[in-house]
């Protein structure tokens, strides 16, 4: 078994969330998860909660310039990123999702690639605040969540990833046979335990926030 945060210290402590925009989240959007917009009335109830225990939010959103110069190879991956109708910088579609708005005063951090730690200020700004955790939520579960996830490891931050405030999409076959999100989420999770991440719910991650006297993990 993988590390474990038994408790949890809000001073040093981050949740990041990962990409609720409303091109991954709101109805009809191209790139929506599903099983990303059912678990955003519990998200919002767990940032609230966050909040009121002292732990900083920090938001990430996945965006791309208009004219390409940021894209990798994300138009070769994405059409709806290669057609320019998706995660385009400065649109609706890259705002974070309504029901999850920042609290004044909270940080969007914008990036190109699936970390958030990639080529972005993330780092620095924990750094600032004296964080040595960080908490996962967000879309989507393989791919921006788990490389953040993985990258807050290898940045020495120890990572709690939330089981139930996660979610992904249903994939295709495109080879390799095709997956349910219910399958890639539960596989990711598994992995992630194992070698990277405490992953537990998000119950439990605030019934382990640090109480006046406590040692924090």
């Amino acid at each position: 078994m993988g590390y474990q945060c038994d408790i949890i210290d809000p001073a040093r402590t981050v949740m990041i969330v990962v990409d609720m925009q409303n091109d991954f989240v709101a109805e009809g959007a191209k790139l929506r998860s599903a099983q990303a917009a059912a678990m955003v009335p519990r998200l919002a109830q767990t940032l609230k909660a966050c909040r009121d225990k002292g732990i900083r939010v920090i938001y990430t959103a996945h965006v791309h310039r208009r004219d390409g110069s940021d894209m990798g190879l994300y138009d070769d991956l994405y059409s709806p990123i290669a057609d320019r109708s998706s995660l385009v910088d400065g649109t609706e579609g890259v705002e974070i999702f309504n029901d999850l708005a920042p609290a004044p005063g909270e940080h969007v951090i914008k990036k190109h690639r699936y970390s958030a730690f990639f080529a972005t200020d993330l780092d620095l700004i924990l750094r600032e605040w004296g964080i040595t955790t960080v908490i996962i939520s967000g879309t989507t579960t393989e791919n921006c969540c788990h490389a953040t996830a993985r990258d807050a490891m290898f940045h020495n931050y120890k990572v709690v990833f939330l089981s139930d405030a996660t979610g992904t999409f249903d994939y295709p076959d495109v080879g390799q046979g095709a997956l349910s999100a219910e399958e890639v989420h539960r596989a990711t999770l598994t992995i992630l335990a194992f070698s990277t991440a405490h992953v537990i719910t998000a119950a439990e991650m605030l019934a382990r926030v640090k109480v006046a006297g406590s040692k924090a993990a």
